[in-house]
């Protein structure tokens, strides 16, 4: 005769997961939707710590060239060493199918700086940004 219990095969204890555990179960499935991914990847890129090219395939011909034109300055780069930016809200609204419309507020120090992107879902059902946009000038 086998008990059935709730928890996984090899699991001694009964306890749940912890909090912190379930958040960062969380936290992994929405950075892997298309906005966070690429509101992270877009980051780096203009704060220096990737290349823009490390973006290619995921951005279309005009948002590519006005990466090429934007991303050497590093518009976004931190402001002290150890200091990078970070990621404070990403969202997005769905226009229609296959487009997402999103944004993201980004600290830079003490400043709060704004991006807004467009994803378009190609095809071969992989998302391109078709559009970028930033406000460097927005303060908190």
């Amino acid at each position: 005769m086998t008990t059935h219990t709730s928890r996984p095969p090899g699991r001694q204890d009964s306890r749940r997961p912890s909090r912190s555990a379930l958040a960062a179960a969380r936290r992994s499935a929405r950075d892997r939707l298309p906005h966070y991914w690429f509101a992270h990847r877009l980051l780096q890129v203009l704060s220096g710590q990737r290349p823009v090219h490390s973006l290619l395939g995921h951005v279309e011909g005009r948002a590519y060239d006005d990466l090429l034109r934007i991303a050497p300055l590093a518009p976004l780069a931190g402001t002290r060493p150890g200091r990078e930016p970070a990621l404070l809200q990403v969202g997005a609204s769905t226009p229609g199918p296959g487009v997402l419309e999103a944004y993201a507020r980004v600290r830079v120090g003490e400043r709060t700086r704004a991006l807004a992107f467009r994803l378009e879902q190609a095809p071969d059902r992989r998302w391109r940004c078709a559009a970028v946009e930033s406000d460097l000038s927005c303060r908190t």
